[in-house]
């Protein structure tokens, strides 16, 4: 079965992938599943000389500029969703055995880049924040700073489900993103949003 999802952000998404090419192809695009895939995302990198420092984390762009997400952020948001709601009392997801395998073998996202639409006036923007840690030397802090888009922003996409028992567990993590959401520094509430969902029914066949 099909689901249309529409996603509105209610608090600013922040970009993921490093803005210095070779850390992202380190770190990042050497990920991708196909050489035609990694190549793609080494494509979509917004061009370093624009960038105000390379180490601001950004947002993957088409061809005319504008920001969008790949499929396989939406799917790390399932089993980020799943993986905690495991912990909560009383949720569907603490029943799902083996839930990253399920999330990756039977739910799939048909768009392979899912666009981020601004809303009117909107801009992409910057946020900056520190870093704390503790090391053996103490207390060190760092400021990490990435591109954001703002509340507002939507993004539509169509999940494929091979297994329908799946569907009230994808509703429970949709449900999950306005209390933690897509992208960095979630712990923060950044990246939270509503959504709506539709089921798309499939086309009947003369004959």
């Amino acid at each position: 079965m099909d689901i249309d999802i529409t996603i509105t952000l209610t608090d600013e998404l922040l970009g993921t992938v490093a803005g210095d090419p070779e850390v992202a192809d380190t770190f990042i695009i050497s990920k991708a599943a196909t050489d035609e895939q990694r190549a793609e995302e080494a494509d979509s990198l917004p061009d370093v000389e624009q960038a105000i420092h390379k180490a601001t984390t950004r947002f993957h762009r088409n061809a005319d500029g504008e920001p969008f997400l790949y499929d396989y952020q939406i799917k790390g948001f399932f089993k980020d969703a799943c993986g905690a709601l495991r912990r909560a009392d009383d949720t569907l997801s603490a029943k799902l055995k083996a839930y990253k395998k399920e999330i990756d073998g039977v739910i799939f996202i048909a768009q392979r880049r899912i666009p981020l639409a601004l809303p009117d006036g909107g801009e992409i923007g910057i946020c900056q924040r520190p870093l704390r840690a503790q090391t053996a030397q103490g207390e060190r802090v760092s400021l990490a700073r990435s591109e954001t888009v703002p509340a507002g922003t939507t993004m539509s996409f169509t999940v494929s489900l091979m297994a329908k028992r799946l569907e009230d567990l994808l509703m429970e993590w949709l449900d999950y993103g306005q209390y933690r959401g897509l992208g960095q520094w979630r712990n923060s509430g950044k990246g939270r949003f509503t959504y709506q969902a539709k089921v798309v029914e499939a086309a009947q066949v003369d004959g």
